[in-house]
């Protein structure tokens, strides 16, 4: 079992920055994957970026490359996006999650942090 929590969501204007955290608990993180995916009211949930279990590669939705960062700190067993240049389709709940494969499926997730991007 592995245990997400997430922390770093907020309210900020468009064009600004925000930083998410994800730590993880509970088995050897260097075993998963992880990734962050969103969902904005009214739509599905969506596959933002991830990481594999080495942090060799990553791997980014379209709406994001180029703003997006995702990274990983084995020594503090967390997870970090960072998100720059903000945009207001940007809002939703970003959710972390892990997987035992190489890009899903993502078998725990955590309990979401909000982002909300006013234009």
């Amino acid at each position: 079992q592995v245990q997400l929590v997430e922390s770093g969501g907020g309210l900020v204007q468009a064009g600004d920055s925000l930083r998410l955290s994800c730590a993880a608990s509970g088995h050897i993180f260097s075993n998963y994957g992880m990734g962050w995916f969103r969902q904005a009211p009214g739509k599905e949930r969506e596959f933002v970026a991830g990481i594999n279990w080495s942090g060799g590669r990553t791997y980014y939705a379209d709406s994001v490359k180029g703003r997006f960062t995702i990274s990983r700190d084995e020594a503090k067993n967390r997870v970090t996006l960072q998100m720059n240049s903000l945009k207001p389709e940007d809002t939703a709940i970003y959710y972390c999650a892990a997987t035992s494969g190489t890009q899903g499926p993502y078998d725990y997730w955590g309990q979401g942090t909000q982002v909300t991007v006013s234009s």
